[in-house]
C-alpha cells in the first residue's frame, strides 16, 4: 500500500534488505499482515514522492478534497434496478437511518468480513421451539442466500466478492456441521483435528495461488498450536480424558461413529443435535480472545478485577495546548428590534398581509397561510385571554413568569406559533412538549419530571389535539404517568377573547429573564428543561441572521420539528425577526410523500431549506418521480444533523442526484447544535466556484483513544468527517477533556466543545446543581490553573478544531460508549451494523445501541427490529456477521445482539427509537426479543485469573502440624455417649426390632403405635402393638402358604404410604426374609415411574413382590406392558387377603450383624444405590434418635414424609416400635388435595414434635402463606410445636425454613422450632436437632473463599456472603471429622472438606449386583492417611465444615456445629474453583420474575443453565441476557448455554432434590423439548 509510486530498485541496499526480511517474516507467520504493512510504510515513508494537497497546516489530520464524486458504478446513488414503489415499501419511518448510509463504509465492512474467512468458525445457531415464535415458513435445508446486497447499495462487483467469501465462512450452521463431519475442506473444518496430534492434510477445493495456500496452512497451524483459551477449568485437558456421556452414547463402537457423529474436543464421539451445537460452540471458543489474555487481572486479596495495564503502543496526544477560538464579531444593525415580540408587533402593524407561515395537509398541499397580521392579532388575543380570562381579577390563574406547557402536534404549526408568541406577549414562559399518546408512552414519565421541575400546572392545546388525548371513562383527560396535575386550556380562535381597546401588551427590552424552556433528554433518559433568556433568544436570532445572511421577505422551507432545536430557532424565531415566509413540512407529510419538501422549494423558489440527513435520503429515494424540479433558487441547504460523522455520505449522494436539477455544491451547510449552547457552528455558503472545504480521514483506532490520527494503515477502519463550518458570531470556543476537570485539550486530541456566548441557554430550569456543572465551566490549563474568569457551557459535542479554525464533530457525549477505557460512538456502531446488508433482516431506522455495566466494565448491546419475513437462518447469519464486522472495524466485542419483532421498540414522538427506554426494557427483561446472540466469551476479558491448583508437596501430616502450630483446631465433632444397656431383657429387646415388637405386643398390647390420616384429617386406620404383631404374623404365614422357603431372599414391598407397609416389613423380619421398600408406580404416569420400580426389583434380585390388589392389577396391566416387560415379574403376592392361621415359629437371626433390610434410593446425581442395613445398625440408630428427641411411649409425633428410604423410612416404620411413642402418619400426597392437613393435625393433636420434608414445607409456604388469617380464624394454633425437623440429604434450605417460620408466626409457630436433619447414603442419620442441644446457629461465609475450599466468616449483609444453617446437632454415638478428599488427611476448622462419619449405625455397604467391593471399602471402611489410622470411617460424599460456637451443649462444653455445604459429586470445577450448583441457581432464580426454577451442570467445561419459564413464551429470550449477567456478576463465570424450558421439566426426587444429572442426560440426548436454547459465544 505504501510503496505506490516508489521505485524499489532505486532504494538503498539496507532498506531493500529490511524489506526482504519483512517479506520473510510475513511468509513465516511471525508478523501479521497489518504489522507488515505498518513497518513497510514506515521504511518507505521518506522515499514516497509528496503529493500536493496531501496534508494541511494541522499535522495530524489528513484532509481530502470533498465531493470528488466517483463516476464509477460503486459511486453512491440510488440503485436504478428497482421500481420506485419498491423503495416506498422499505422506507421505514425511522429517524435514525439514512444518516448512516455510506458506501465507503459498506465496502469496509465487506472487506472486514472477508478477512474473517480464514479465522472464524460459524457460531452455533440457537435452537428454538417452533411454536414459540411463529415466523414465515422457511426451507431449512437450503443455506440462506447471503449474497444479495441491499437495495440502495447495489454494486455487482461487491455482491460477487461478498457471496464468495460468505459462502465459505458463514454457511448455515447445520451445513457446516455436516461438512466438518465428512472432514471436508472448508476452512473451519480445521476444528475437527483440534485435539489430535498432527494436522490433517486437506484436499483443497480449487487450485489456489501459492500465497493463499500458504495462508491457509498458516491459519491451520495457528489454530493447531495455540492453546484454546480455557473457558472454565484451569487444568489442561488430556486428550484421552473421559467425558461423561449420556448412556446412549457410551456403548458405541469407534467405527460406527465416524459417519453419523462428530467428535468432541476430547476425541469422544457424541450424538444428538445438542452435542454438535455445543461442539461448535467449543470450536468457536478455540480462537484466541481479544485483547490477549496475557493481561489477565489478578487481585489476590479481593479477587476483583483490576484496571488493565495500559498498552505502551496506545497513541497519545502530542500537539500543543489548544488556544480558544473566537467567532467573528456580532454586527450591530440599526433596525434590529429591542425584543422579539417587538419585531412581531412591527410586522403585524406594517406588513399585515405578508405571509408568515404556510402549513401543508397530509398530501403535501398547502392547507392554510397565516399572515403576519393574523399571527399578531391571534397572539394578542391569546395573551389577553391568558392574563385576564382565566380565574378572577383578584385570583388570576397565571402570573408573569409562570411556566406553561405547549401541547401541539407537528401537523398544526399555526396553532403552535400563536401559542408560543401569545405566551411571550403575556410574559409567561412556554415549555413546548410532545403530545402524549397513551399513559405508557416511552419517556412520558421523564416528561413528567420536566413538568415537575419546571413547576408547570397549565397546558395549552388545540381542540383537535384535546379530543385525541386519552380519556378516563367519565371523559376527563387521564393522569399521565409521572405528570403533575394539569389544567388544560384550548387556544382555538373561537375560544379567545378580543382585548379591550385600552389593553396593550407589555413588551420590555430583552433582559435576562427566561423567555422559553426547551426540553432535552440525557443519555440516562432524564428530561431536563434548558432555559433560554430573552436576551439570549434575541442575540441567537441576530447571530443566525448574520451567519446565514437572512434577508427580509425570503422564503424558507422547514422540515424539522418546530417545537425545539433548529426548527424552532430558524423556523419560528429568526424567521419572524426577519419577516421570512416559512413553509412547514411536518413529519407525517414526509412519511406520505418524502419528496414534498423538494417540491415546495421548487414551487416557492425558496432560498433556504432546513433538513436532516433523513430528508435528503428520502428525497433521493423518491427522486425518479420528479423530472422537472429546479433547486437553483436555494442559497443555503442547512443540514441540521451535519455534525453526525455519517452525514457526509448523505450530503454527497444528494448532491450527486440533484446537481443536475440546479443544486449548487457550495450551498450545502452542515451545522452543529446543542440544547445547552443552541447553535454551536454552521458552515457559511461558499462563493460560486470556490474550492469546497476539505475533509478529515481519521483512524477509528486513534479516535477510540481520543486522539486524532490520519488513517494510513487500514482503510476499513477509517472515518471520514466533514466540517460544520465556523463558530457562531460573538462566541468563544475551547475544547476540554470530556471527563474529569475541564482541562484544555491538545491540538490533536478529541474533547468536548465548550462555548461562551450571549446566545446560549442559561440553566437547567429548577436544577441548580446540574446547571453549575454544565453552564458554568471554567477551563483549566495543563497545570490545573483556570485560563480566565469567563464561564463556558458544555455542548455535549465531541470534536476538534481543524485547519482554518473549522470545527469538526466526531460524536456526542450521549452516544459515547466507554469499553475497557476506549471510546466508541454509538452512531459509528449503528453504521457498521447497517452496512452488513440489513435489508432482508432488519429495518434500517430501527436500531438501538447502548452499553450496560456488567462485571466492572461497560458492555455493548445492539437491539434492532426484525422484518416479519426474515427467516431464522437469515437473522442469525446477519447477527454473526455484524459481530465480525464490529470486531474487525472497531476492535471491540459486542456483548449482546437482540432482534425484536417489528414495531415493538419504544419510539420517540418523531419516530426514532427511544434508547433509554429500550435499555430499561433490556435490563428489566421486558424487551421480548425473537432472536438473541450473546458473546460473553469474546468480550469479557477481565475475569480473574483461573486458579492454578498447586501440586501438593506437603503431606497430610505436615498440614496437621501446620494447623496445630497456627493454633487452628482439627475440624471434628462428637455426639454425646450412647451409654450401655444393663438389663438382659432390654438387651434382647434392643438388639432386634422383631423382638421389640413381640415384647410390646405382650407387655402393652393395646397401646396405639400408629394412626394413619386421610386427606380430610380423619384417622382411617390405627394399629396397636398387638394388631401390628398379629398382622405381621399373618404375612409370615403367607410365605409358608406359598410353600416355598424364602428365608434370606430379598422381597420387594410395594405399598402406598400406610400401616400395611409397616406390617409387611415386620412380617418379612418374622419370616427371615430381607425387605426392600419401593415407592409404587404412579397410576397416571406409569411410563416415567414404572421403569424405576423395575430397576430396583432387578438390581435387588428380589424373589417375590408383596403388594395390594389394586397395585397388582396395575403391574400386570396393558399400560404397564407398554413401558416394561410384565411377563418377567417375580412372584407377586397380594396381602389383602391373609390366611387366618399363625406361623409355627418366628425367625431369630443368629447374629445382630445380619442384614435386616435394603434401603434403595436415587441420589441427586442420578445414581440408584442400595445400602445394607444390619439389625445392630437399625437398633442403634433408633436408640440414638430416641435419646436425641426424648421419645417415650407417652409422646405423640406427626410424620409427613415419604416412607421408602433413608431417615423417612426409619421414622415411619422403625422408630415407634423401638421407642413406643405414637406416630401420626400423614402421607405427603394427601397434602396435594388438602393443603392445611399437616398443620391442622399439629394443631388438633397438640403435637410437640413433627418431621417433614422440604417439599411439604414448600407446599405449605407457597399454598398457605397468604391464608394465615383464614387459618387463624379456623382456630389453628401451632404454639404447641416445639420442634419441626426437616429430613434431608442436602444443604439446609435457609430461605425456605425462614419464610416458613415467618409466615406461620402469626398462628403461633415459634421462631426456634424449625431445624433440619442431615443424613447420607452411608449413614442415614448424622445430625438432628434434639431437645436438649442449643438452637441451630446460622453463619455467613464468604463465597469467594468457599470456592477455594476455605471457610471465612463474614458479617451479615457483606458482599458475596452466603448464609448457612447448622444441619442439626450430631446424634449420640456419632463422630464426624472434616477430611481433604484428595489427600485423606484431617483438615483444620477453617477449611471446607468432605464429611467423614464414624458410628455404630452406619450402613454396612452398598448392595450391588456384582458386589463391587472396592466401591464399598472406599465408602464404608476408610482410614485417615494420618492422625487416627486405626479408626474406620464412612465417607458421606458431602462437603462441609465444623465451627465451634459460643453456645454450650447439654454437658456444658462449647458446641461444635456441623455445616453441610453440598454434595461432592455435584460440585462444578470451573476456572480451577469449586462451585456449588445451588449457589448459581439461587442467583439465576433471582434474575427475572418469570424464572420458576433453575438447574445448572457442566458439559465439557461449559456451564449450562436450565431455567423453567413461569411466564409467557414471549419472555423466553429475555431470560438469556439476565441469566448470563447475574452469573457473571455474582460468580465470575461465563454461561456457555442457556436452556429455557417449560415448568416441571427439571426432574425432582421424592425428597424435593433436583436430579441434575438426569437433566444433563436428557439435555444431551435432546429430550427436553426446550422453548429456546442459546449458545453464548
Amino acid at each position: 500500500m505504501a510503496d505506490r509510486g516508489v521505485d524499489l530498485s532505486s532504494l538503498p541496499k539496507e532498506v531493500r534488505d529490511q524489506l526482504a526480511e519483512l517479506d520473510l517474516e510475513l511468509s513465516e507467520g511471525d508478523i501479521t499482515q497489518k504489522g507488515f504493512e505498518k513497518k513497510k510504510a514506515k521504511l518507505l515513508a521518506s522515499y514516497i514522492p509528496h503529493l500536493p494537497n496531501a496534508s494541511l497546516s494541522l499535522p495530524d489530520v489528513q484532509l481530502s478534497p470533498s465531493h470528488s464524486a466517483d463516476p464509477s458504478p460503486e459511486a453512491p446513488g440510488p440503485s436504478t434496478s428497482s421500481p420506485s414503489k419498491h423503495h416506498r415499501a422499505h422506507r421505514s419511518g425511522g429517524a435514525r437511518d439514512e444518516r448512516y448510509r455510506s458506501d465507503i463504509h459498506t465496502e469496509a465492512v465487506q472487506a472486514a468480513l472477508a478477512k474473517h474467512k480464514e479465522e472464524k468458525m460459524a457460531p452455533p445457531m440457537p435452537t428454538k421451539r417452533r411454536s414459540a415464535f411463529v415466523q414465515s415458513p422457511m426451507d431449512a435445508c437450503t443455506p440462506p442466500d447471503t449474497s444479495s446486497a441491499s437495495e440502495d447499495e447495489g454494486s455487482l462487483r461487491r455482491k460477487a466478492a461478498l457471496s464468495a467469501v460468505l459462502a465459505q465462512s458463514l454457511q448455515s450452521p447445520d451445513y457446516w456441521i455436516n461438512r466438518s463431519v465428512q472432514s471436508s475442506s472448508t476452512s473451519s473444518s480445521a476444528s475437527s483435528t483440534l485435539s489430535h496430534g498432527e494436522p490433517k492434510s486437506q484436499p483443497q477445493p480449487q487450485p489456489q495461488p501459492a500465497a493463499s495456500l500458504l495462508a491457509d496452512v498458516l491459519a491451520h497451524t495457528r489454530i493447531e498450536n495455540s492453546v484454546p483459551p480455557d473457558v472454565t477449568s484451569s487444568t489442561p485437558q488430556e486428550s484421552g480424558s473421559r467425558v461423561d456421556l449420556p448412556p446412549a452414547v457410551r456403548g458405541m463402537s469407534r467405527g460406527q461413529s465416524r459417519s453419523s457423529m462428530m467428535e468432541t474436543a476430547d476425541g469422544v464421539p457424541v450424538s444428538s443435535r445438542v452435542s454438535t451445537k455445543i461442539q461448535q460452540l467449543l470450536n468457536t471458543l478455540k480462537r484466541p480472545k481479544r485483547p490477549p489474555l496475557s493481561e489477565f487481572f489478578l487481585d489476590d486479596s479481593e479477587e476483583i478485577v483490576e484496571v488493565p495495564q495500559p498498552d505502551p503502543n496506545t497513541p497519545k496526544p502530542e500537539g500543543r495546548q489548544i488556544i480558544p477560538v473566537k467567532g467573528e464579531p456580532l454586527g450591530v444593525v440599526s433596525n434590529w428590534p429591542p425584543a422579539l415580540q417587538a419585531a412581531l408587533a412591527r410586522w403585524g402593524a406594517t406588513q399585515a398581509k405578508s405571509p408568515a407561515l404556510t402549513a401543508l395537509d397530509i398530501t403535501g398541499k398547502p392547507l392554510y397561510t397565516l399572515t403576519y397580521g393574523k399571527l399578531w392579532s391571534r397572539s394578542l388575543k391569546l395573551a389577553y385571554t391568558l392574563l385576564n380570562k382565566l380565574g378572577t381579577k383578584s385570583e388570576p390563574v397565571l402570573q408573569t413568569g409562570d411556566r406553561v406547557a405547549l401541547v401541539y402536534p407537528n401537523s398544526d404549526p399555526g396553532m403552535f406559533w400563536v401559542a408560543f408568541y401569545g405566551c411571550l406577549l403575556a410574559e409567561v414562559i412556554p415549555v413546548p412538549i410532545e403530545v402524549p399518546l397513551s399513559r405508557q408512552d416511552a419517556g412520558s414519565q421523564q416528561i413528567g419530571f420536566l413538568l415537575g421541575s419546571c413547576g408547570v400546572s397549565l397546558a395549552l392545546t388545540s381542540e383537535v389535539c384535546l379530543k385525541g388525548l386519552p380519556k378516563t371513562p367519565n371523559g376527563e383527560i387521564i393522569q399521565f404517568k409521572g405528570w403533575p396535575r394539569m389544567k388544560w386550556v384550548v387556544t382555538d380562535t373561537k375560544y379567545l377573547t378580543k382585548p379591550s381597546k385600552d389593553w396593550q401588551p407589555h413588551i420590555p427590552t430583552a433582559n435576562t429573564d427566561t423567555a422559553y424552556i426547551e426540553y432535552k433528554a440525557t443519555k440516562e433518559g432524564t428530561v431536563m428543561g434548558v432555559a433560554v433568556s430573552k436576551i439570549s433568544m434575541l442575540t441567537h436570532c441576530q447571530a443566525l441572521t448574520q451567519a446565514c445572511n437572512y434577508c427580509e421577505g425570503e422564503t424558507l422551507v422547514n422540515v424539522l420539528d418546530c417545537k425545539k432545536d433548529m426548527g424552532l430557532w430558524h423556523g419560528v424565531l429568526t424567521s419572524v425577526m426577519n419577516r421570512i415566509h416559512t413553509i412547514t413540512v411536518p413529519y407525517a407529510v414526509m412519511k406520505a410523500c418524502p419528496i414534498s419538501w423538494v417540491q415546495r422549494v421548487h414551487i416557492h423558489k425558496a432560498r433556504v431549506a432546513l433538513v436532516k440527513c433523513r430528508d435528503l435520503h428520502w428525497a433521493m429515494m423518491a427522486h425518479k418521480e420528479q423530472k422537472d424540479t429546479n433547486l437553483s433558487s436555494i442559497r443555503m441547504l442547512i443540514v441540521a444533523d451535519g455534525a453526525n460523522p455519517w452525514s457526509v455520505s448523505s450530503c454527497d449522494a444528494f448532491l450527486n442526484v440533484f446537481q443536475s436539477n440546479g443544486l449548487k455544491p457550495e450551498v450545502i451547510c452542515p451545522c452543529a447544535t446543542s440544547a445547552e449552547a443552541l447553535t454551536v457552528a454552521i458552515r457559511r455558503p461558499g462563493a460560486r466556484g470556490a474550492p469546497l472545504p476539505a475533509r478529515a480521514i481519521l483512524s477509528m483506532g486513534g479516535l477510540s483513544h481520543g486522539v486524532i490520527r490520519v488513517n494510513t494503515e487500514d482503510k476499513n477502519s477509517a472515518l471520514t468527517v466533514q466540517d460544520v463550518g465556523h463558530i457562531m458570531p460573538g462566541a468563544l470556543m475551547c475544547i476540554v477533556k470530556p471527563d474529569g476537570p475541564p482541562q484544555l485539550c491538545k491540538t490533536d486530541e478529541i474533547g468536548e466543545i465548550v462555548i461562551n456566548s450571549r446566545a446560549g441557554g442559561t440553566m437547567y430550569y429548577g436544577l441548580p446543581g446540574l446547571t453549575k456543572n454544565t453552564f458554568e465551566v471554567i477551563p483549566v490549563n495543563q497545570a490545573g490553573a483556570p485560563i480566565g474568569e469567563i464561564p463556558f457551557s458544555r455542548t455535549g459535542l465531541l470534536g476538534f478544531v481543524g485547519p482554518g479554525s473549522l470545527v469538526f464533530v466526531v460524536g456526542k457525549n450521549e452516544g459515547l460508549l466507554i469499553v475497557s477505557g476506549r471510546r466508541h460512538n454509538a452512531d459509528d456502531l449503528v453504521a457498521t451494523a447497517l452496512a452488513v446488508e440489513p435489508v432482508k433482516t432488519v429495518y434500517r431506522g430501527r436500531i438501538a445501541v447502548f452499553s450496560v455495566t456488567v462485571f466492572y466494565d461497560e458492555r455493548i448491546v445492539i437491539v434492532a427490529e426484525q422484518r416479519p419475513d426474515a427467516s431464522e437462518e437469515d437473522s442469525f447469519q446477519w447477527m454473526s456477521r455484524v459481530l465480525q464486522a464490529i470486531d474487525s472495524i472497531h476492535q471491540v466485542g459486542l456483548y449482546c445482539l437482540a432482534l425484536v419483532p417489528a414495531n415493538t421498540l419504544p419510539k420517540t414522538p418523531l419516530g426514532g427509537i427511544h434508547i433509554c427506554e429500550t435499555k430499561q426494557n433490556f435490563l428489566e427483561g421486558n424487551l421480548h426479543p425473537c432472536n438473541i446472540l450473546l458473546c460473553p466469551h469474546t468480550c469479557v476479558t477481565n475475569l480473574p485469573k483461573p486458579r492454578q491448583k498447586q501440586p501438593v508437596d506437603v503431606g497430610p501430616a505436615s498440614m496437621l502440624v501446620g494447623n496445630l502450630v497456627a493454633g487452628k483446631r482439627i475440624a471434628q465433632a462428637t455426639g454425646r455417649e450412647l451409654g450401655m444397656v444393663e438389663d438382659q431383657d432390654l438387651i434382647r429387646k434392643h438388639q432386634f426390632l422383631s423382638d421389640a415388637l413381640q415384647w410390646r405386643a405382650q407387655s402393652d398390647p393395646d397401646h396405639v403405635l400408629y394412626v394413619l390420616l386421610n386427606a380430610k384429617g380423619v384417622a382411617v386406620c390405627t394399629a396397636t402393638c398387638a394388631q401390628l404383631h398379629k398382622r405381621a404374623e399373618k404375612i409370615t404365614a403367607t410365605f409358608i402358604r406359598e410353600r416355598r422357603s424364602y428365608t434370606g431372599d430379598n422381597v420387594v414391598l410395594l405399598y402406598p404410604p400406610g400401616i400395611d407397609l409397616i406390617a409387611a416389613f415386620y412380617g418379612c423380619l418374622y419370616a427371615g426374609v430381607v425387605p426392600v421398600t419401593v415407592r409404587p408406580p404412579h397410576p397416571q404416569n406409569l411410563a416415567a415411574t414404572l421403569p424405576t420400580v423395575r430397576m430396583i426389583i432387578d438390581v435387588s434380585k428380589a424373589s417375590c413382590i408383596l403388594t395390594t390388589q389394586p397395585l397388582m392389577r396395575i403391574l400386570r396391566s396393558r399400560e404397564a406392558a407398554a413401558s416394561v416387560n410384565v411377563k418377567t415379574w417375580p412372584t407377586i403376592i397380594d396381602t389383602d387377603d391373609l390366611p387366618r392361621k399363625r406361623p409355627p415359629n418366628i425367625y431369630k437371626p443368629p447374629t445382630a450383624e445380619m442384614l435386616a433390610y435394603l434401603d434403595f434410593s436415587v441420589s441427586t446425581t442420578g445414581m440408584l444405590t442400595g445400602v445394607k442395613m444390619s439389625h445392630a445398625a437399625i437398633s442403634t440408630l433408633c436408640r440414638s434418635i430416641k435419646l436425641q428427641c426424648e421419645l417415650y411411649s407417652s409422646r405423640q409425633v406427626a410424620i409427613c414424609l415419604d416412607p421408602y428410604c433413608g431417615l423417612g423410612f426409619v421414622l415411619w416404620c422403625l422408630s415407634s416400635v423401638y421407642s413406643g411413642h405414637q406416630s401420626i402418619l400423614i402421607p405427603p400426597l394427601e397434602l396435594e388435595s388438602s393443603l392445611p392437613l399437616w398443620l391442622s393435625t399439629l394443631s388438633q393433636y397438640k403435637i410437640r414434635d413433627t418431621f417433614c420434608s422440604y417439599s411439604v414445607m414448600e407446599l405449605c409456604t407457597k399454598g398457605l402463606g397468604t391464608q394465615t388469617e383464614i387459618l387463624k380464624a379456623r382456630g389453628l394454633n401451632l404454639s404447641c410445636v416445639r420442634s419441626c425437623v426437616v429430613i434431608a440429604e442436602e444443604r439446609p434450605r435457609l430461605a425456605l425454613t425462614q419464610s416458613f417460620s415467618k409466615l406461620f408466626k402469626d398462628i403461633g409457630l415459634s421462631s426456634r422450632a424449625v431445624s433440619t436433619a442431615f443424613g447420607s447414603r452411608v449413614n442415614l442419620a448424622i445430625g438432628m436437632q434434639g431437645t436438649a442441644g442449643p438452637d441451630p446457629s446460622t453463619v455467613y461465609v464468604d463465597m469467594k473463599s468457599l470456592r477455594h475450599d476455605r471457610v471465612r466468616l463474614v458479617e451479615r449483609g457483606a458482599p458475596q456472603s452466603l448464609p448457612l444453617m447448622e444441619s442439626g446437632t450430631i446424634l449420640p454415638g456419632v463422630r464426624v471429622i472434616i477430611v481433604n478428599p484428595e489427600t485423606r488427611g484431617p483438615l483444620g476448622d477453617s477449611h471446607l472438606g468432605e464429611i467423614w462419619v464414624h458410628s455404630p449405625h452406619s450402613a454396612s455397604g452398598y448392595y450391588t449386583i456384582y458386589g463391587e467391593e472396592s466401591l464399598q471399602a472406599d465408602h464404608f471402611n476408610t482410614r485417615l492417611s494420618f492422625g487416627e489410622p486405626q479408626t474406620l470411617w464412612a465417607r458421606t460424599g458431602y462437603l462441609g465444615f465444623i465451627k465451634r460456637t459460643e453456645l454450650l451443649d447439654a454437658s456444658g462444653d462449647r458446641h461444635d456445629a456441623l455445616f453441610v455445604v453440598g454434595s461432592l459429586d455435584e460440585t462444578l470445577e470451573l476456572r480451577g474453583l469449586r462451585y456449588h450448583p445451588i449457589d448459581i441457581e439461587t442467583s439465576v432464580s433471582r434474575a427475572h420474575r418469570s424464572i420458576a426454577e433453575s438447574a445448572v451442570f457442566t458439559w465439557t467445561n461449559l456451564l449450562v443453565v436450565v431455567a423453567e419459564l413461569g411466564g409467557s413464551e414471549q419472555e423466553a429470550l429475555d431470560l438469556v441476557p439476565l441469566v448470563t449477567n447475574v452469573v457473571l456478576e455474582e460468580h465470575h463465570l461465563i454461561v456457555g448455554v442457556v436452556v429455557i424450558v417449560d415448568p416441571g421439566v427439571i426432574p425432582i426426587n421424592s425428597r424435593g432434590e433436583k436430579q441434575r444429572m438426569h437433566l444433563r442426560d436428557s439435555f444431551l440426548a435432546d429430550q427436553l423439548d426446550p422453548i429456546y436454547v442459546a449458545y453464548n459465544m
